[in-house]
């Protein structure tokens, strides 16, 4: 039945719109506390917490990152040097130990040859061979001028004389093997006296770092005997992961931390990137050179080294404007004026005062940048008032 009583038409009307209007009343409700229940991240700055909070701008800064690995202090292989034996024989008398200073030049052990007495035996009949076949030729050429000997024996006197010279001179080259300098062979020629004891000379000014001979052993050239460190420069060698080699570039300035100094810095550059990658460890090795003049670093010495690699543009926040909230980072981000919301974000370790922002915020935001701490304790305390 249709109702065409324009009174009852109006009533009809306004029925209708009260509902509607109940309907969008309790849907607006439901959507008003849905948004309560979200904003519980929202804190309304009041009066009291504005003279103790600052507001900044979230900025981009050129960084570093530091490269911490294990290392040593090691020695400087081109201030190195490993001495053996020059001749095969028997040591007779050591005369350095471990840690002496010893100089260039200085004897470091004797031993007794054999083969040095037998060498220094074949150049002296070397040389008697040589003179004799010089008179022979000289006097052959006499006999040549005065018509006595044909050419041939003549040429044939000097060729004698001229095998004797050779022989001579390899049999001085062995000396010079076998490690006599030119004056004792030139004082071996003069005298004819044979001394068959050889002495281990140091080639290098340093300390005697290492020792492999005992009195009575007997030793071949082949045989490491001593070795020489010049210890007034030294090398701090560390192994980078070869996930981060990348990282590192020769020409970077690192760091050294040493516990036995107290973890003095002490301040370098590398000199050397590994070309291969260790593939038991699966790390490169990497060193710095470091002055040592005053004899405190030690070779063995434990250190760290700490690589500084090129700097890249990252978002960070001040230290000052992070809080911890339920194992997580959060910054206070702001809304409107005074109204800010506490937001998760993804930090990495602190540095210099700042951390490196990886996700969460991006630059030109506005958060607290101090007094973070005192925004948050006053959203607790709201919260707990609340009943949240």
């Amino acid at each position: 039945m249709t109702l065409k009583h324009p009174k009852l038409h109006t009533l009809s009307a306004v029925i209708l719109c009260s509902v509607l209007a109940l309907s969008a009343c309790k849907k607006a409700t439901v959507q008003e506390t849905a948004q309560a229940e979200n904003d519980a991240m929202l804190v309304l700055v009041p009066e009291s917490l504005r003279e103790q909070i600052q507001v900044a701008e979230v900025t981009s800064q050129e960084l570093s990152d530091t490269l911490r690995v294990a290392g040593q202090i090691d020695f400087d292989e081109q201030a190195l040097t490993r001495i053996g034996a020059s001749v095969t024989g028997r040591v007779t008398q050591i005369q350095a130990t471990l840690g002496q200073v010893v100089n260039k030049g200085d004897t470091l052990a004797l031993i007794n040859s054999s083969e040095l007495s037998g060498s220094q035996l074949a150049y002296l009949k070397a040389r008697s061979e040589k003179e004799l076949h010089r008179r022979n030729m000289d006097r052959a050429k006499t006999l040549f001028e005065a018509d006595v000997i044909s050419a041939a024996e003549m040429n044939r006197r000097e060729s004698e004389y001229e095998i004797a010279a050779a022989e001579t001179r390899a049999a001085q080259d062995q000396l010079r093997v076998l490690g006599v300098s030119a004056k004792s062979i030139e004082r071996l020629g003069a005298t004819g006296t044979i001394d068959s004891v050889a002495g281990v000379v140091a080639t290098i000014k340093g300390v005697v770092v290492e020792r492999k001979i005992a009195a009575g052993q007997v030793v071949q050239p082949s045989d490491v005997l001593f070795a020489v460190a010049d210890l007034s420069r030294v090398w701090a060698v560390a192994q980078v992961p070869e996930q981060q080699i990348s990282q590192v570039k020769v020409g970077q300035a690192v760091s050294i931390e040493v516990p036995a100094l107290e973890n003095e810095k002490l301040v370098g550059k590398l000199i050397y990137v590994g070309q291969t990658v260790n593939p038991e460890t699966r790390t490169v090795l990497v060193r710095t050179e470091l002055d040592n003049k005053g004899g405190r670093l030690k070779p063995s010495m434990l250190a760290s080294m700490l690589i500084q690699s090129s700097p890249v543009k990252r978002v960070v926040v001040p230290v000052t404007s992070v809080v911890r909230q339920d194992d997580t980072d959060h910054v206070f981000v702001e809304q409107a004026e005074n109204s800010f919301k506490l937001t998760p974000v993804k930090l990495a370790a602190e540095q210099n005062g700042q951390r490196v922002v990886l996700e969460g915020l991006k630059p030109g935001m506005r958060i607290v940048s101090e007094g973070a701490f005192h925004v948050n304790n006053h959203r607790n305390l709201a919260e707990m008032e609340n009943g949240g």
